[in-house]
């Protein structure tokens, strides 16, 4: 008998962007949607983040844009 269950249904994934750690060997990235700062530093090392898009399953943030200036 399988104790473990396994996911029937698969997420959909999406191309999002996030901001990732620009220091090596560090794996820190965010969605952007989540991101309090404009341009945020990676909460890991401390070092900045840039802009990347990654495919990652699909999350709704319900609070809207959590930063005052988003920078384009």
């Amino acid at each position: 008998m399988n104790k473990r269950r396994r996911f029937t249904e698969e997420l959909p994934l999406e191309e999002t962007e996030i901001w990732s750690c620009t220091k090596e060997g560090c794996n820190g990235w965010m969605r952007d949607d989540f991101a309090f700062e404009s341009t945020p530093t990676c909460r890991l090392c401390l070092s900045p983040m840039t802009r990347a898009l990654k495919m990652i399953p699909v999350v709704s943030n319900s609070n809207g844009n959590l930063k005052p200036f988003k920078a384009e």
